[in-house]
């Protein structure tokens, strides 16, 4: 072979390597682009408040999540906002200190616990922990399902009236 030949092959060679090196460094850093983002906001981690802010017996919602949160037995729990009969916003009732459906009538107290109506159990529930800052987080990406009907974490009375009508709609 001659000079050439062998200097132009030599060069062919050097621009492949090349190439290839250009290829693997952008299929290398694209490749975090194609990785899935951390969910933020419903579907994933939702950062609420300190743990301490959740009042003993009271509720606080926490609309990003589509959440409340309350203490049952001193533990923080996050419970779904979704009636387990069709899926409709439960409204915590401040007069009566409970969960009252407006849709069809379901009552759970609380802590989430089925009281009365035609739900098959009662409110589902989010895993709770705390962060590195000090604040509460609920995985909505991660439900489990509430209590079966005639298990009662707390026993509370109601305090007042129930705020929706009985019997419920239709």
């Amino acid at each position: 072979m001659s000079e050439i030949e062998e200097r132009r092959k030599f060069l062919t060679r050097m621009w492949q390597v090349g190439g290839g090196l250009v290829a693997a460094a952008g299929a290398w850093t694209t490749w975090d682009l194609l990785q899935p983002l951390p969910t933020a906001g419903f579907g994933g981690k939702v950062r609420t408040l300190p743990p301490e802010s959740i009042p003993e017996k009271g509720v606080v919602e926490v609309s990003a999540a589509r959440a409340y949160l309350t203490r049952v037995n001193g533990e923080v729990v996050a419970l779904s906002e979704k009636c387990t009969h069709l899926g409709c916003r439960v409204p915590f009732c401040e007069s009566s200190s409970r969960f009252e459906c407006p849709c069809h009538g379901t009552v759970f107290n609380r802590a989430g616990d089925y009281l009365a109506g035609p739900a098959p159990r009662g409110m589902d529930r989010y895993p709770t922990e705390i962060g590195d800052d000090g604040l509460l987080y609920i995985d909505t990406g991660s439900r489990s399902d509430g209590p079966e009907p005639g298990s009662l974490e707390i026993d509370e009375p109601a305090t007042g009236p129930a705020c929706a009508a009985e019997g419920g709609h239709g």
